[in-house]
């Protein structure tokens, strides 16, 4: 099977999941935290990924004050960027970012500054110069707001941005965005993003002449 080619001026890039593997972490603390509040923990899970830590308790929770969840939310990043015990790059991350290093390119994470410096660091990665953490944005993914904040800042278009995503949270607030969707991992792999690989091993960058990027994707 011939590689997918795709063609953009800008990558927006997630985090958790999509450069660096920190599920071991994530699954620890919100395990502990559904049992506190008499969930199921594995109910929990599946709905934690890609989302802020408020509008996952929003979803688990959602006769509780908002309030308490901001509260809640402060006490696990705090948690979650103290705890990097298990966290490494995705397959194929560090050469990945090495080959996009001169390239228009941001991360849009639903981690705080604090702790995507804390996992890109235990990741050994490079930390994009422009980047949108929970800070800047005023709406969690799936709304699309990090993403368009993303491409403005590096001054392109939203049709002219891929995404790459893990999460269903994460990929609906791509599309959300106008913007084509690399899926990556088992989480991405049924919910129909513009193409999917396993890892980023997957992914050839190749920087065109004419300024654009083509991704060389194989997804078989």
């Amino acid at each position: 099977m011939p590689p997918t080619v795709l063609t953009a001026q800008a990558l927006l890039l997630d985090m958790d999941g999509t450069l660096v593997s920190s599920d071991a972490v994530v699954e620890r603390c919100w395990r502990r935290w559904a049992v506190e509040h008499g969930l199921d923990p594995e109910a929990a899970l599946k709905v934690v990924h890609g989302r802020q830590g408020y509008a996952t308790m929003a979803v688990l929770l959602p006769d509780r004050p908002v309030e308490e969840n901001y509260a809640d939310n402060r006490v696990m990043l705090a948690e979650e960027t103290a705890d990097v015990e298990g966290v490494v790059p995705i397959g194929g991350a560090p050469a990945f970012m090495a080959a996009i290093a001169e390239l228009p390119h941001a991360l849009v994470t639903s981690a705080d500054t604090a702790l995507a410096t804390a996992r890109m660091g235990a990741a050994a990665l490079p930390m994009p110069a422009v980047r949108v953490t929970a800070e800047q944005v005023g709406a969690s993914k799936p709304d699309p707001e990090g993403f368009l904040k993303g491409a403005a800042e590096l001054g392109f278009d939203a049709a002219d941005c891929i995404v790459f995503e893990d999460s269903e949270a994460g990929i609906a607030a791509g599309r959300a965005a106008g913007m084509r969707v690399v899926g990556v991992g088992p989480r991405a792999a049924a919910l129909a993003p513009d193409a999917h690989v396993e890892d980023l091993t997957r992914v050839r960058v190749e920087a065109a002449g004419d300024g654009s990027i083509r991704l060389h994707i194989n997804e078989a």
